[in-house]
């Protein structure tokens, strides 16, 4: 059985920024990670990726802030948005981006 995808769309937020979004499930989980999710968000700002969320094998959840990575604890794909997109708001406060 193959990945099927769930979502992949990009969503322009600006004239300067966009949102990259690609969930799917997985017949089974990518290791070290123990869900049925594979997933890549991108935030973009002005050609630089600025927030990203994604889990690949061997390294498992993660998510990076500007020049930060740290492990992320994968809940569920809702979860996933709702932190994604609070990151989003935190970036662009924190950088005066709006």
């Amino acid at each position: 059985m193959k990945a099927t995808p769930l979502i992949r769309r990009r969503v322009v937020l600006s004239a300067d920024a966009f949102a990259e979004i690609a969930v799917w499930r997985l017949p089974e989980p990518v290791p070290p990670s123990e869900h049925l999710f594979k997933y890549r968000l991108a935030y973009v700002v002005r050609g630089e990726c600025v927030v990203r969320y994604d889990n690949e094998r061997g390294k498992g959840d993660h998510r990076h802030f500007g020049a930060l990575e740290v492990d992320y604890a994968f809940s569920n794909p809702d979860q996933l948005m709702l932190d994604f997109n609070a990151d989003i708001a935190r970036w662009n406060d924190e950088n005066g981006h709006s």
